[in-house]
This record gives C-alpha cells, sequence and structure tokens, in this order.
C-alpha cells in the first residue's frame, strides 16, 4: 500500500503550463541518456554471468548507488515524509530507518558469507543448504512478491503521463512498461547498475536542493536556522522515534521495523547486488555505505515533513513535498525535481523487473527442460514484464493486495537462511516446514483481512511479522532441534 500512495502521490507535483514543453524535453533527454548507457551496457553481456550479475565486477563505486538505488525512491521521499508529517518520527520505523538498518545488518552479517557462495540467486543458496525442494519453495515465495510491487509502479508513472501530457492510462502503462523493460533487455544488471547510478544522483541532487531552499525559507536565510526552529517548533512527541507510552505501541512499533529491517534481507535485489561485487570486501562496504546513505538522506524528506507542518500548519492533507516543492523552488527547478522522482521510480522498476526474472531462469524454467541460459532470462524479463502489466490493467484493487506480499520474505525466508548461513544443516525437512509454516500464517491472515496476530481471538496486538517469523522459528526447532547439534558437539 506504501509504496502504491508514494507513486500515485506524485501526481500532485503542478507544473505551469506553459513549462510542461520543458518537462517533455528533460523527460526525452533523459530516455535518451538511460538508453546510450542500455547499448553500452549491452557491450559487456557475454554470458548469464554477465547479464545477472555484471560478471561479478562491480567496483564499491557502482555497487553502493545500485543498492541505494534499488529502494530510496518515491516511496521515501513522498510517503515516509506524509507519514511523519501525520504522526510524528514513529512512522519512520520502516522507512527510512527499517530499511536503512537492513543494508547495514546485510554489510555485517550475510554479504560476506553469500557473496563467497559464488551464487547467481537467492533460490540457489537454499538448494545448495537445502536441496531441490527448498529451492523451488523459496522461488514460489519470492517471485509474486515483486508482481504487484512492479504493477503499482507502472501505474502511477502512467497517472504522470496522463496528468500531464493527457497521455490515456492504458497507453501510459505500456509505454512506461516498454521504456523499464528496455534497457533492462539490452544490459541486465549492467544496465540496471549504470542507469541506477544516474537515477540516483538526480534524486539526491534534487533532495539536497529542496531541503536546502526550504530549510533556508524557514530560518530567514539559514538552513542552519530553519532545522533549529524545526526542533524548537515542533511538538515533542513527534520528536519521539521509538515510542515508550505503552508495551501494545513498542510491540507495534517493533513489528513495522522488523518488515523492514529482517524482511528484505532474503530478498533477490538486495542479494543480487551483494553477488555482483568485485569482492567480499565490496559487497559489505557497499552495503554498508548504502545503508549509511539511506539513513543520512531518508532523513531529509522527514525534516522537510515537520518544517512543512510550521509552513503550512492548517492543511493536512497536503502532499507535503510536492507542495513544498511548488511553492518554493523556481519553475524550471521544479521542472528538474519532477524528472528526478521519475528517475527515482524508474531505478525501482528495473531493479524490481529483474530480479523475478533472474529467479524465473535459473530456478524454475530448468525444471521444464534445457534453455540457453541467456535467451531464458531476457524471456523471463519480459514475461514478468507483462505478466505486471496485465495485473496493472486489472485494477488498483488486485494489484495493492499483491503488494502485501512483501512480507513473504521475511516470514517464508528469513529463518531458514539465517540458519543456513551459520550452520551446517542436516535436516532439509526443518527448511521446508519453516517456509510452509511462515508462509500459511501469513496466507492465512492476508485472507482472512487480518492486520495482527489471531485478530478476533487475542487482546494484545501482537504483529504479524513478529508472530509468523517466530512461528517459522519453531517449526525449524521441531524438525532439527538446536539441543541436538549442542549434543553432538559436546560428545564429539
Amino acid at each position: 500500500m506504501i509504496r502504491t500512495q508514494a507513486f500515485t502521490w506524485l501526481a500532485c507535483m503542478e507544473i505551469e503550463p506553459s513549462l510542461k514543453w520543458l518537462l517533455g524535453v528533460c523527460i526525452v533527454i533523459y530516455l535518451i541518456v538511460m538508453y546510450v548507457l542500455g547499448v553500452i551496457a549491452g557491450r559487456k553481456i557475454h554470458d548469464v554471468d554477465d547479464f545477472l550479475v555484471a560478471g561479478r565486477k562491480l567496483p564499491l563505486s557502482l555497487a553502493w548507488m545500485t543498492l541505494l538505488a534499488t529502494w530510496f525512491g518515491a516511496g521515501t521521499m513522498l510517503t515516509a515524509a506524509d507519514e511523519v508529517r501525520a504522526g510524528g518520527l514513529q512512522r519512520a520505523a520502516l522507512d527510512p530507518l527499517g530499511a536503512g538498518t537492513c543494508l547495514i545488518l546485510a554489510a555485517l552479517f550475510v554479504a560476506g558469507p553469500m557473496w563467497r557462495m559464488n551464487l547467481l540467486t537467492v533460490p540457489d543458496f537454499f538448494r545448495r543448504k537445502f536441496g531441490p525442494t527448498a529451492e523451488l519453495i523459496s522461488s514460489l515465495i519470492m517471485v509474486p512478491s515483486y508482481f504487484g510491487w512492479i504493477a503499482a509502479q507502472f501505474t502511477a508513472l502512467a497517472a504522470v503521463l496522463n496528468l500531464f501530457f493527457d497521455i490515456p492510462l492504458v497507453w501510459g502503462i505500456a509505454l512506461v512498461a516498454i521504456v523499464g523493460t528496455g534497457y533492462t533487455l539490452m544490459g541486465g544488471m549492467w544496465s540496471v547498475t549504470m542507469t541506477d547510478a544516474v537515477q540516483i544522483s538526480l534524486v539526491l541532487i534534487g533532495l539536497l536542493v529542496l531541503g536546502t531552499v526550504v530549510l533556508s525559507e524557514l530560518g530567514g536565510g539559514s538552513p542552519w536556522g530553519g532545522l533549529m526552529r524545526v526542533g524548537q517548533e515542533t511538538d515533542p512527541q513527534r520528536l519521539v522515534l521509538i515510542p515508550r507510552s505503552s508495551l501494545s505501541e513498542l510491540v507495534g512499533w517493533l513489528g513495522v521495523f522488523v518488515i523492514g529491517a529482517l524482511g528484505n534481507l532474503p530478498g533477490q535485489d538486495l542479494m543480487q547486488r551483494v553477488f555482483s561485487s568485485n569482492s567480499q570486501r565490496t559487497a559489505k562496504r557497499a552495503c554498508f555505505v548504502a545503508g549509511v546513505m539511506y539513513l543520512l538522506f531518508g532523513a531529509i524528506p522527514l525534516l522537510l515533513a515537520l518544517a512543512g507542518n510550521l509552513i503550512f500548519p492548517g492543511d493536512a492533507e497536503l502532499n507535503i513535498l510536492p507542495a513544498l516543492a511548488h511553492s518554493f523552488l523556481h519553475p524550471v527547478v521544479a521542472v528538474i525535481f519532477v524528472v528526478a522522482l521519475l528517475s527515482a521510480i524508474l531505478s525501482t522498476i528495473d531493479s524490481a523487473i529483474l530480479s523475478p526474472a533472474s529467479v524465473l531462469a535459473q530456478n524454475l524454467f530448468p525444471r521444464c527442460g534445457d534453455f540457453d541460459p541467456l535467451r531464458s532470462n531476457r524471456f523471463a524479463v519480459l514475461l514478468v514484464s507483462v505478466c505486471s502489466v496485465v495485473l496493472a490493467y486489472v485494477g488498483e484493487s488486485a494489484y495493492e493486495l499483491l503488494e502485501e506480499a512483501y512480507l513473504l520474505t521475511l516470514v517464508g525466508l528469513f529463518v531458514p537462511m539465517m540458519i543456513g548461513l551459520y550452520s551446517i544443516p542436516k535436516n532439509s525437512a526443518a527448511a521446508i516446514a519453516s517456509m510452509l509454516v511462515g508462509t500459511g500464517l501469513w496466507a492465512i491472515h492476508f485472507v482472512m483481512g487480518w492486520e495482527s496476530f489471531l485478530q478476533p481471538w487475542t487482546t494484545m496486538t501482537v504483529p504479524l511479522s513478529i508472530a509468523a517469523t517466530l512461528g517459522a522459528l519453531l517449526a525449524y526447532a521441531a524438525f532439527d532441534p538446536p539441543w541436538r547439534t549442542v549434543w553432538a558437539r559436546t560428545n564429539a
């Protein structure tokens, strides 16, 4: 839901009619640059390793930028800001706090051992550790979690084209899909990485410009003065990051934080960039740098949201970043800001398409027969894009529900992945049981529409993210008790 709202709210950005031609020219130039990079990247593609993990040659400079670009987009810039404006810093638990923490945790505990295994996809890990059945289940859990996300972005970007250029939504969705899929097809991970570097640069520059201008206006010409005003004049309750007033609020906050901090650790989009790094050291450093940058730059929209409460105190329904950009940026700069937001969406589209396509081509298609690996991956990219377009045409209700599947990687894959990384698994049934129990609990609550664990029958609100993850852990322990390993080591 959060990502859908963020991308849709981009349409709130107003551009003077006389400057729409400038926006159109900027978008065309931007797309030309992206496709030139795609052509350059295509020359680097010789085999499936080049296509999926950039030949495992990404330097630190590109690795951290593509990591940051994959997640840091309109959701961070728009939705997180409006959430904080409405409810204070506690609403930043998922994004940017959870997402930034996830990247740092990846640097500390996951990137190194995963890189050393020389993998192409996350299900490859489950096959190596737990066998082909675990590979199949992990693939089936992972692939659906991306389709709603992609469809939401197709639709939102098409809505922006409709608003500014009167392109019908039906044609806009197809156009966005063609553009995003095109340069992904040409160069795979190389194309995604090179375009991500340009896109995240535009996003960060746009955010810095907007933050400096708004805080300067608030501080009478001094950004520091504006920052001081935000700290002094904001309700102290809105500055509380972690709730302490009640246990139920704290548990609810932790449930949201856990989704962001742990749920993406088994994600193909994250691990694909780890696998693409040119060394274990680069993989770990890239995750750490991207995490720190995520938290630092993610704080800017939050500050602007609090500043917006001082600037527009009477309009609670206002989408704050577009409103600030429209009010304080020069019209030409506002056009560039819109292009930066559009690039944020496109940087997520290419990564979101390539990730499930990799799993389809490497872990599911081979079960149906022998295929040329490189052609199979390109076909998978097309298939993912087409399925997402169809989902976008089905309607908002369908793909908004499917967006909730991002919780699947946490409840279905996190427990066996971490145990597999830091132990020598003896029982593949334990991993399979863990995946099925975690996913089953999620599915029951999804179908019943329950937002918390056993919602109708419990008085205390327990987040599903925590309950289902603990259920997955208990299921694993039931088939592979930890005391059995301790006993074996003690008596060795």
